[in-house]
């Protein structure tokens, strides 16, 4: 064998194989600068790469994934679970009575009631039977599709602290949440879109705004890029204008990188610059793929109706289930969708107060048929194969009234219900229970951090190996908690 130049490439190859033949051609392939770029290609893409989770240096251990993609349906406020997945004949029985035997009741605004019976009917869905109240008729079909954790505990019963929680594993603010630590964990399947995409309510934000989809500590570069869905473009300011002519353009963004990576060179460690600098790399090249990923309109009519977007009360909130669709399928790695922003009057969001059966019935209607449509659409496409669907709300409804002769449910951190679709989980099936009025989680408690630990397992990690090292401390998405609920794992 013998070292050979020639042409700009370099190969080793034996004199002896003539020009033509198949083993000269593959042992020059493989060799030479061809060989490399291909083998560069199948690492990037993941074809021969080790595993990255099994490699040392990425400071976790894998296992194999049945998920490679996360949708997140963010439902602010507050559900009641006694309304929508967690049946409870005994507060029709005792409807009105006060509620005894449960230690001291103290409601978060301190206003105890008495045992209200859900005015939504509850009935079993589909062949296995799970139990789905007429709030919900659309996911109701769904029902042989869904995994409901009938007892999941929050530790705060203010929304924003709870919001965190479901978030980030923290009920303070400043941790990373679930779809930074997967942009940071897994990066991204498609190098010309975000690994982690939030879609906030068009009707408004929730209590706390963008700090839901922070990166925390984590490097900036795996903050939630928050798409527009109130309407226009899905990214605002992502074209040149049209009266900026491309060479001047080219020119700006070349002296704007030449600024920003000589400060960079002389502030090292600088992830804010650093994920500046690649924000601008990824919004050139999504200036191609965002109108091709967020272009609805060239859904078919049978699709677009799925999604509710022939109906305005589900037109907006439709177009961003069907986005989050259109992202996933694109290789986008974590998608989190809100339904329901922090103000309004009346209110936008599941915060039944003043009254259960208006608040819940309208948003109800707003994000029933759209999450419904998602995951048919999902099913029939082949996504739902690798695909996990989370359903969360921050915590509970109490199953008494917020004061004496009140219509509505106060918050209720002791229990509530979760919902997970597609790869890797039992479907039609609920997982642990409430007491005989949904007050205590009685069989298999459910922690935010034992949620998310299952999450990361679908996905393939170790929840106790993912971590960051932030000052002096070996931070993770479950603190010091947590354990996989093998219960729900199909």
């Amino acid at each position: 064998m013998r070292w050979t130049e020639g042409n700009g490439s370099a190969s080793f190859s034996d004199p002896r194989e003539p020009t033509g033949s198949r083993r000269r051609f593959l042992g020059d392939f493989a060799s030479g600068l061809g060989g490399v770029a291909t083998a560069w290609l199948l690492l990037r893409d993941g074809a021969l790469a080790r595993d990255r989770a099994n490699d040392p240096a990425t400071g976790y251990v894998r296992h194999p994934a049945r998920v490679r993609r996360v949708i997140q349906i963010f439902a602010a406020g507050g559900v009641s679970h006694v309304d929508t997945f967690d049946p409870k004949p005994e507060l029709a029985r005792r409807n009105g009575q006060e509620l005894t035997g449960k230690g001291k009741i103290d409601p978060f605004f301190g206003q105890p009631g008495r045992l209200l019976a859900s005015p939504f009917p509850f009935r079993q869905r589909g062949e296995s039977g799970l139990w789905v109240s007429d709030l919900l008729p659309h996911i109701a079909e769904c029902a042989d599709d869904l995994c409901c954790i009938r007892s999941m505990v929050a530790k705060s019963s203010n929304h924003t602290p709870a919001t965190f929680q479901m978030n980030t594993g923290f009920t303070m603010n400043g941790f990373p949440c679930l779809g930074a630590w997967l942009s940071y964990g897994l990066g991204t399947e498609n190098e010309d879109l975000p690994a982690f995409v939030v879609l906030p309510d068009p009707r408004g934000l929730p209590a706390g705004g963008s700090i839901h989809w922070t990166s925390g500590f984590l490097p900036a570069s795996h903050q939630g890029v928050a798409f527009r869905t109130t309407g226009g473009d899905v990214i605002p300011d992502l074209a040149t204008p049209a009266e900026v002519p491309a060479a001047r353009r080219t020119a700006s963004m070349r002296f704007l990188e030449g600024m920003n990576r000589s400060y960079l060179d002389l502030h090292p460690g600088d992830s804010v610059l650093a994920a500046r600098l690649r924000s601008y790399e990824l919004a050139a090249r999504m200036q191609v793929t965002v109108p091709d990923a967020a272009g609805i309109d060239g859904e078919s009519s049978a699709t677009r109706k799925l999604y509710g977007l022939d109906a305005p009360v589900t037109e907006a909130f439709g177009r961003a289930c069907l986005l989050a669709r259109r992202l996933v399928e694109r290789g986008v790695r974590f998608v989190q969708i809100w339904n329901g922003g922090a103000f309004g009057s009346p209110r936008i969001n599941w915060d039944a107060h003043e009254d259960l059966v208006v608040n819940h019935t309208q948003q109800a209607a707003v994000m029933d048929r759209p999450v419904a449509g998602l995951l048919k659409d999902l099913k029939s496409r082949g996504l739902f194969e690798d695909t996990l669907v989370l359903w969360n709300t921050e915590f509970g409804r109490s199953p008494i009234t917020q004061g004496i002769g009140g219509k509505g449910r106060d918050h209720h951190q002791l229990a509530h219900t979760c919902w997970m679709a597609g790869a890797g989980v039992k479907a039609g099936t609920a997982y642990g229970s409430t007491d005989e009025v949904g007050y205590h989680v009685v069989e298999n408690p459910v922690s935010v951090y034992d949620f998310h630990a299952t999450v990361l397992h679908l996905l393939g990690i170790d929840h106790t190996q993912l971590t960051y090292y932030h000052n002096g401390i070996n931070r993770r998405l479950t603190d010091v908690h947590g354990s996989v609920v093998r219960g729900v794992l199909a």
